[in-house]
């Protein structure tokens, strides 16, 4: 084994990496009956941290 394949990460510490940089979460469902699509999901999502540096893409609400 490697030092990268025997290295623990804990959970916290992945999550607090993904946030940091961000992720892109894309997918397609489609409920098929008989060769006739019933139901179709696009799924397009970003998480990110929001912060100083990192403006929230939300305008406030007022």
């Amino acid at each position: 084994m490697t030092v990268v394949e025997r290295r623990e990460i804990a959970l916290v510490d992945l999550l607090d990496r993904l946030l940091a940089g961000g992720v892109v979460i894309t997918g397609d469902i489609t409920l098929r009956i008989a060769d006739v699509d019933l139901v179709r999901i696009d799924l397009n999502a970003l998480i990110s941290s929001v912060n100083a540096n990192v403006p929230s893409p939300f305008e406030e609400l007022r």
